[in-house]
């Protein structure tokens, strides 16, 4: 199908775009025509850090809500799946465990995962589904007694609940695409061959970071960097660091390694300077940076999300000391110091929406209003680059024939959506040359 888009609005001027088998063309005969009417005509979004399972899982689980009571209501009008578990999501309740799940929803297994994604909360029925209890990150009490708290257990708990089997990523696609978001990186590490398998059917360009060394991706989609995750909870010495990125290295992959402290990138820049860096290289998330260590990342990029600031920004001022908030998802100081900075949502541990990932980088307004580091705000424009370039050391593409037609028409020009950003500006979403909505 050949399609004319006219009077669109790109790069600042008013013209008409031609797209053929996929890609952008010079002009031409068209089967099929849009009237942009003036709206603004881009490159679609990219998601450079989400995990699409876990996003399709969560959108059929409880919300656990902002405090306990919230979650004790959720959990009351709750009612299992299919398979007779219950399922909570997006808990920022760090001292929750069993008793106090069980007195909330005893006899029903219940499973509660931090907003974070690192831990896990189960009651005891939960618990006495999934013994025997040999995973060194269930904690345990003086007595030996589980809490229910799982640290870094996702592979050792799906192993042990009923078999359910992927979840269907097409309307989640849908969702996306009616965003504007066109490309994703799936963040979630050590895929084996099926999940793999069963995440390229969502209809977005597809990254893989959890591609095991030497192993390749299924077709139609693009192995990434290779993921690290640096669990606070368990850090590896340096010697171990750098020799897993060493053997990455070795396989022809730079590595993008997860980093939310102070002292997991402290590790991480000392196991480079010993195992040396590799063009592509990143850190993922970067939530806290100290400014003396800002010269440090040179020669590497940082994918981040400036999204958290506006989802918990309020929780992070009340958790974070004083003077650690000017470091938390540096922005400005960043690409200032010539180190290239892309968004991300880490979704659904973050928000999903691109549009509201932007409003965030713009205003790092906290949902009661306040701003975060206000000095790492960007310009809309440094902003809506970040959301756009295919990898996060690349410009934005520009919609030259050639071009993959990855493309989103919004229905008003750039600068009154950069004015005030929101998905309804979406009007549609071409992936590949196809309209997803």
């Amino acid at each position: 199908m050949a399609l004319l888009i006219t009077d669109a609005e790109i790069d600042g001027r008013r013209r008409d775009l031609w797209i053929d088998r996929g890609r952008i063309a010079h002009p031409g005969t068209a089967t099929d025509v849009i009237d942009a009417r003036g709206g603004a005509l881009l490159p679609g979004f990219v998601d450079h850090h989400l995990h699409l399972h876990a996003l399709a899982a969560a959108r059929r689980s409880v919300q656990a809500g902002r405090n306990r009571d919230d979650l004790a209501a959720a959990l009351r009008r709750a009612t299992p799946d299919p398979t007779g578990w219950i399922r909570v999501v997006g808990s920022d309740d760090d001292v929750l465990d069993a008793p106090a799940l069980d007195r909330i929803r005893p006899g029903v297994p219940v499973r509660v995962q931090h907003r974070s994604g690192a831990m896990w909360v189960l009651n005891t029925a939960a618990l006495t589904r999934v013994a025997p209890w040999n995973h060194p990150g269930l904690e345990r009490d003086p007595a030996g007694t589980p809490t229910g708290r799982l640290h870094r257990g996702d592979g050792w708990l799906r192993d042990r609940l009923p078999h359910a089997g992927p979840p269907d990523l097409h309307d989640l696609g849908r969702e996306l695409a009616a965003s504007g978001i066109t490309a994703v990186t799936d963040a979630t590490p050590d895929l084996d061959a099926g999940t793999a398998t069963a995440l390229a059917t969502v209809p977005q360009r597809l990254t893989l970071l959890g591609i095991p060394l030497g192993s390749g991706a299924p077709p139609g989609t693009t192995v990434g960097p290779y993921k690290i995750v640096l669990a606070d909870s368990d850090l590896p010495t340096p010697d171990t660091l750098a020799e897993r990125i060493r053997q990455a290295h070795q396989a022809g992959r730079p590595v993008a390694v997860h980093s939310v402290t102070r002292e997991s990138l402290v590790l991480l820049l000392v196991a480079l300077d010993a195992a040396g860096r590799l063009t592509g290289d990143r850190i993922e998330h970067a939530a806290l940076v100290p400014e003396e260590l800002v010269p440090a990342l040179a020669g590497l990029a940082v994918v981040t999300q400036p999204g958290f600031v506006a989802d918990r920004g309020d929780l992070f001022r009340r958790d974070v000391p004083p003077d650690e908030h000017p470091d938390l998802y540096r922005c400005r100081s960043l690409r200032a110091a010539g180190i290239p900075v892309a968004f991300s949502s880490d979704a659904p541990y973050g928000p999903v929406d691109p549009w509201a990932v932007l409003r965030a980088a713009i205003t790092r307004h906290t949902p009661d209003g306040e701003p975060l580091g206000p000095a790492e705000t960007l310009t809309p424009r440094q902003a809506l680059a970040a959301l756009q370039a295919p990898t996060p050391d690349a410009a934005p593409p520009t919609l030259r024939p050639g071009d993959a037609a990855d493309l989103v028409l919004l229905h008003v020009p750039l600068a009154a959506a950069l004015r005030a950003p929101d998905r309804s500006l979406v009007r549609t979403t071409f992936i590949n040359g196809q309209p997803l909505n």
